[in-house]
């Protein structure tokens, strides 16, 4: 068993997404010892996984080794490692393999994954968006339709349609890509006709959450890039060569993008702790997770968090996640100095997408006051460049790269005619992290993301 001596403050972080890396950083730089467990050496950053999964950006450049995060970081130390057990009321983790991490505290930032809702085949066929493995799977599944279809047009042709489910922001984003990937490869030769890019979803309207206005922009905005919107539509069946939707009507495809819905990862229900919407742990106002555990927490995609103001579950967007992680370790610094914890106040940056290389929109400030175009995309870029920050050291690297992202009008870079523009970290190229693409085993998921 491993942890401090008795008395002494430890804290154990189960995750290490944005949640679990905020939290650890803020303790770490307080030099209190904190252990954080993960079944992958990497922090992965969502919102480029579009990028990944249409070769825009190569996927280690979304996945920064939390051994290089935390390098000035000597208390805390990075245990990668399978979570077979949590037990709340040791507040301790055992690992494959038999090894148990304990401490004074325990924090579950064990992240999300796709909730298919039951839809038959979907979570055997479809692609979901919510890892970088996610990703690079699907960037692989893509290009080898299309590599081995070779020069036969109908079976490229064949190859080349896409359903994407789900009209939120990673819906919307990635049939954006993929509608400029197809017209890319289409324009270079590569392929006979751009591909047929169909996006779906139950709702009324694209981006639900957002203004009418966004909603008339973003379905502009896609058609214009040739993206087919089918709503007030759901889907029946997934099949490997095609999709069944509820009004009866069959959709041929051999991939599809799932982007409707997410639930806690598997680790919420295992901890034997109360859940409510999505699987997600149910916590206080200051973050813990009941009266009878005060110093257990729960954060980010795993936790329904209370808005302060409403009392209503925060979304699941990476800024409730940094800034959540961030105030477990406030509240258990004010916890070790003998002071009372305080409630999250969340700190609404506002709700964006990217809706194709030079289209963004933006809801910000108290009236989500609606902004289009580069006056978005500044908006877009700065909350991912203070998201990142936690993460790397250079956000520079990642403010002239995504600028020259946007500004460019040509096609979209895609890997069959060059290498996707790297951004320049200037990190040392030994911290490579290791990405395994293989489906894991959803019947023994029992950990983090």
């Amino acid at each position: 068993m491993t942890g401090q001596p008795d008395g002494a403050p430890c804290v154990v972080v189960l995750g290490g997404g944005l949640a679990g890396v905020a939290c650890a950083h803020r303790l770490g730089d307080e030099g209190i010892p904190v252990t954080l467990v993960d079944r992958h050496d990497y922090h992965q950053f969502q919102p480029l996984l579009y990028q990944v999964a249409t070769s825009q950006l190569p996927a280690e450049d979304v996945a920064r080794p939390h051994r290089t995060i935390f390098r000035e970081h000597p208390t805390v130390e990075v245990r990668t490692a399978e979570v077979t057990e949590v037990d709340v009321e040791a507040r301790s983790l055992t690992l494959a393999g038999g090894d148990v991490v304990d401490g004074s505290h325990l924090v579950i930032a064990a992240g999300g994954r796709a909730e298919y809702f039951g839809v038959p085949g979907a979570a055997e066929h479809a692609f979901p968006l919510y890892s970088v493995a996610d990703a690079e799977r699907l960037r692989l599944h893509f290009r080898e339709l299309f590599v081995s279809a070779g020069k036969d047009e109908q079976a490229l042709a064949d190859a080349l349609d896409v359903v994407v489910v789900g009209g939120g922001p990673t819906g919307v984003e990635v049939a954006g890509a993929f509608a400029e990937l197809t017209h890319a490869l289409a324009a270079l030769g590569d392929i006979p006709r751009p591909g047929r890019i169909i996006l779906v979803d139950r709702g009324t309207a694209l981006l639900g959450a957002f203004s009418e206005k966004s909603h008339r922009y973003a379905q502009e905005r896609l058609t214009k890039e040739g993206a087919e919107i089918r709503l007030g539509t759901g889907v029946a069946a997934v099949h490997p060569d095609r999709v069944e939707l509820d009004d009866g009507s069959v959709i041929p495809t051999r991939t599809v993008i799932w982007g409707g819905g997410e639930s806690a990862a598997p680790i919420a229900a295992a901890a034997g702790l109360p859940t409510g919407r999505g699987g997600r742990i149910d916590v206080r106002a200051d973050l813990t997770v009941d009266d009878d555990h005060p110093h257990v927490y729960a954060v980010g995609d795993v936790a329904n968090i209370p808005s302060k103001k409403s009392g209503r579950p925060l979304p699941q967007l990476g800024s409730v996640a940094q800034q959540s992680g961030r105030w477990v370790g406030d509240n258990i610094l004010r916890e070790l100095d003998g002071k009372p914890a305080h409630p999250f106040e969340y700190k609404d940056k506002g709700i964006m997408a990217m809706i194709g290389r030079n289209a963004a929109v933006a809801e910000v400030g108290k009236y989500r006051h609606q902004v289009e175009g580069p006056v978005a995309f500044a908006a877009w870029l700065g909350v991912h460049a203070m998201l990142l920050s936690g993460a790397h050291s250079k956000t520079d690297a990642f403010l002239a790269w995504a600028w020259e992202y946007f500004d460019r009008d040509h096609a979209a870079v895609v890997e069959s005619s060059t290498t996707p523009q790297r951004i320049a970290w200037g990190d040392d190229a030994a911290d490579e992290p290791h990405i395994s693409v293989e489906r894991e085993p959803r019947s023994v998921d029992v950990g983090h993301p």
